[in-house]
Order: C-alpha cells, then structure tokens, then sequence
C-alpha cells in the first residue's frame, strides 16, 4: 500500500502560542504531504515498495528522492506523535517520566540534557533536525542530522532509535519566529509529550 499522511491526534491551533495554528497547517498539509506523495513516486515499481517506512529509512539507498522523502515523512510522523498541548498527562509537568527521567538524571540531569539538545538544535547549520537517541548500548546520545536524515539511516553520524526530535528547518517556525530559531527550540519545551518520550524509550531497542 502507498504511504499516507497521517492524521494529527490535536488541531492545529492546539500548540499555540507555542507554535501557531498556520504554521502547524502549512507543515503538516502541504511540506510533510510533498513527502509523502514524493515517496510513493520514488518507490514505485522498485524493491522497496511494499517495506515499511522504517525499513527503507535503514536500508541506506543512495537514491536521493527515496533518501530525502523517505526521511521526510518517518521525520515529521515522529515530531507529530511527540508534541501535544499539555505535555505530560500529569497536570503541568514539562520535564520527563519514568524511565527515561531516569535515563536523563543519568545522563547529568534535565537541565543539562536541555543545555546539550538546546546546543545541537541551534548549531545545525541550515536545514535539519536535533535527536535525543537510545544507542546500541542502552544510553542516550543527543545529536542533529542535515536536512530530512536520521538517526536510522546508515549515512547518520550517530546511529540509534530516536526517543525525541526537533525540526529546525525554517518551514518549522518562519511564520512566527522569523529567524530567531532560539525562540522557537525554547516554545519545544512546552509541546512535549513525555508520556510518548517514555513509551519511545521503553520499546526501543536499538540494534545499531
């Protein structure tokens, strides 16, 4: 079956003020849309239709539209799936549960992990993406891909399973922050669903 966008489990003004109703829109029917339907025309016909979107985001083609568009939609179906209005389901909670509360104090603790991700959000030059990733051995490692890259695909400086993402492309927050990306990583920290952070990081299970 040819691959579909998927819906979104909030409106698209239920992020705001954090991110905005028009921005959320555009993204999602228009720039995540030109993924999907890109992809399908790039697979069609070719061993990899039929694989799921995890499987040729692995197999590491050197097929630039498969590469670009199949990065495209995993990227964008993972940042939906992570943000959400009132961040935890406990009331006000904006820091992580659970295990990967855990994972993070072992890490050096929440406000460091924020410092770090923070770091590697801003410092990716031009178009991208920040990941906090469980690596082969367990561990978290927080690192950035260019453009629609991740952390499954052979080519990523840092391979793992991505338990949290950040899209730092300009079609993410121009409408709003203009160029103050800064602005925009520090409105994340609001939308995140830590309860979904939590449930990535207990099935992960990495095998890089």
């Amino acid at each position: 079956m040819a691959f579909e966008l998927p819906k979104l489990s909030y409106d698209y003004a239920a992020l705001e003020p954090h991110i905005d109703a028009k921005t959320m829109e555009i993204h999602h029917t228009k720039h995540h849309q030109a993924y999907v339907d890109n992809l399908n025309k790039a697979i069609e016909g070719t061993e990899l239709e039929g694989k799921s979107i995890e499987e040729i985001c692995k197999t590491g083609t050197d097929k630039t539209p498969v590469r670009n568009n199949g990065g495209g939609h995993w990227n964008h179906t993972f940042f939906w799936d992570i943000l959400t209005p009132g961040g935890s389901k406990e009331p006000g909670s904006k820091e992580p549960v659970g295990n990967v509360k855990q994972a993070i104090e072992d890490f050096g603790g929440f406000e460091k992990f924020k410092e770090v991700f923070t770091e590697a959000a801003k410092g990716r030059f031009g178009s991208g993406w920040a990941w906090l990733i469980k690596n082969a051995n367990g561990e978290l490692e927080i690192t950035s891909t260019p453009n629609q890259d991740n952390p499954l695909m052979p080519v990523a400086e840092k391979q793992g399973t991505p338990i949290l993402g950040l899209d730092v492309w300009e079609h993410a927050y121009y409408l709003n922050y203009q160029n103050r990306r800064p602005d925009y990583i520090g409105a994340f920290w609001n939308v995140i669903n830590w309860d979904k952070v939590e449930e990535k990081f207990n099935e992960s299970n990495s095998t890089f």
